[in-house]
């Protein structure tokens, strides 16, 4: 039995790291849509071409495991940015069946005007921060990914 009288959250529940993780992240995120926007892309769009460019010939299945997201988003993505000419499938080399994804010469293009956008975001954001605080909050945020994926 529930009681109606007890509080359903802890104290300070918005007070926690966590919160404060996902208010910085949908902050961060929103700016990224928005200056992407006049580029013709979504964020998602700038992570899965910056993906295919760090590693060119992923597969479909291999971005969806980096990206965190269904075969069938990255599919739907690919297929989006594809008929752009900013992708292009190719056949791999040992594996008939299984398409690896590239970066065409118009994806270079796009991702360079995409990047130069997100690294201004980074610089607003540092702006306020010195070069210590930059680093240290850098490596706050990398142990707390270290953590939760030791979880």
């Amino acid at each position: 039995m529930t009681r109606h009288d007890e509080d359903p959250v802890g104290p300070n529940a918005l007070d926690r790291i966590t919160w404060a993780l996902r208010r910085a992240e949908l902050a961060v995120q929103t700016l990224k849509e928005q200056r992407l926007r006049p580029l013709g892309l979504a964020a998602s769009h700038y992570m899965l071409l910056i993906s295919v460019h760090s590693e060119p010939g992923l597969t479909g299945a291999e971005l969806a495991r980096r990206l965190n997201v269904t075969p069938q988003a990255v599919a739907s993505l690919v297929t989006r940015l594809e008929g752009r000419g900013l992708l292009e499938r190719r056949e791999h080399p040992r594996h008939r069946h299984v398409q690896e994804l590239h970066l065409t010469d118009a994806g270079r293009d796009v991702l360079r005007a995409a990047d130069r956008v997100i690294a201004d975001i980074e610089r607003q954001i540092t702006d306020g921060l010195d070069r210590k605080e930059a680093a240290q909050l850098r490596g706050l945020l990398d142990q707390v990914a270290d953590v939760a994926r030791k979880a």
